[in-house]
């Protein structure tokens, strides 16, 4: 099937439901089963290839649908969902590391991917190397005997540095480790993980996933050597989500497809806009054709999302300030995703320690373009960069 049929099909069953459309909410804790050989069948079963359930931490109706879905529609073998994306992020990573691995993990990673890193996994004895997200095939010369993971974010963090997927999955496969990915920018509708020699994909769900800023949300989904090894951390762990905000995931699924293609839309026309504005320097797309990486986007991806950046010509931070704190329809908002427009400030330098943010020209802005009309953001924008520049 096509995406946009699984979308709409992924994880429902009507019949199981009296024909009821959507996969209801399920509020449980406790699972009542038919027999001592039922329960036991459940609680061995969780992940396996029925969907069934022991406990309502383990699993429910609604979760399994959700979960089911997003695994359809990522090309892995089975996903499994947590109370945040930073959750799934660091749950992923100590399923597969112990004392005395080492990971490799991308230098233009969400910052909270590297307090996770600096200061749990450090803590307990795994080796974090942060390495050039353009590396390429490169990375073979920063693999150690010991690294079990190289940890991918495509687009980077803020600044969207595009990295070469397959090259990195090749070498990293070569020398038995995992490859993880942060899929969140892209979605599976854009990016196809598993095509491309990933075996562990993180989604923040709260951002397209769930896609109205009104619940928070993560999933993970792995191929099927990996499988067993997530699920058994993420039950040890005790993680698990509540069903009404599994069933937000659920509901704004069904709608992915023409929320992403507005956001889409309206991303490039303004990315193309602010091209044109004097008061930019430039402006981190991987969609638009002059952007450092966009031969990779082109070939590796299917579309992209509402998110991007730029950097402003040399003016202080005061200016800035001001540009932003008088938007009206931009809110500052550190999430993104949603169908509302969203704009912060960001400093790369301060979180990078393989490479180096230049700032010899000026600030880094983010936006997040929702699903306003194009002209009415322009107007927004106009007025900000006025007050930019007001004495």
């Amino acid at each position: 099937m096509k995406d946009e049929t699984k979308l709409v099909t992924g994880g429902r069953k009507p019949e199981n439901y009296h024909g009821v459309v959507n996969v209801p909410v399920f509020h449980t804790s406790t699972i009542i089963h038919e027999s001592v050989q039922d329960m036991r069948d459940a609680g061995s079963n969780r992940g396996g290839e029925k969907s069934v359930t022991a406990y309502g931490r383990v699993g429910h109706p609604t979760s399994l649908a959700f979960e089911e879905a997003v695994a359809e529609l990522e090309g892995g073998y089975k996903s499994f969902a947590f109370p945040s994306g930073l959750a799934a992020i660091s749950t992923a990573l100590t399923s597969y590391l112990s004392a005395g691995d080492h990971i490799l993990i991308t230098d233009s990673a969400y910052f909270p991917t590297r307090r996770v890193a600096n200061l749990n996994l450090a803590r307990f004895g795994v080796e974090v190397t942060y390495y050039d997200p353009l590396i390429g095939a490169g990375i073979e010369e920063l693999i150690r005997p010991n690294t079990k993971v190289v940890y991918t974010e495509v687009p980077g963090s803020h600044t969207f540095d595009m990295q070469d997927i397959p090259a990195i999955a090749e070498v990293a496969h070569r020398h038995n480790a995992i490859v993880m990915t942060d899929n969140t920018w892209a979605s599976p509708l854009y990016f196809k993980p598993f095509e491309h020699g990933v075996d562990v994909s993180i989604q923040a769900a709260t951002k397209y996933l769930v896609g109205h800023s009104d619940a928070m949300l993560g999933v993970v989904t792995t191929n099927r050597e990996h499988w067993n090894t997530l699920r058994e951390m993420s039950q040890v762990m005790g993680q698990c989500v509540g069903p009404d905000d599994i069933y937000l995931g659920q509901r704004g699924m069904r709608t992915l497809r023409v929320r992403l293609e507005r956001h889409q839309k309206n991303a490039l026309e303004m990315a193309t806009w602010l091209q044109s504005r004097p008061e930019v320097d430039r402006v981190l797309y991987p969609a638009l054709p002059d952007f450092p990486g966009h031969d990779i986007w082109k070939r590796d991806f299917l579309g992209a999302s509402g998110l991007f950046s730029i950097v402003l010509k040399p003016v202080s931070d005061e200016a800035v300030q001001r540009m932003l704190d008088g938007y009206e329809l931009f809110g500052i908002g550190a999430s993104w995703g949603g169908f509302e427009s969203l704009v912060i400030s960001s400093n790369p330098a301060t979180a990078r320690s393989a490479t180096t943010w230049s700032t010899d020209n000026g600030p880094l802005v983010r936006y997040h373009i929702g699903l306003e009309d194009p002209e009415d953001l322009k107007a927004d924008m106009i007025a900000g960069f006025e007050r930019l520049l007001a004495e």
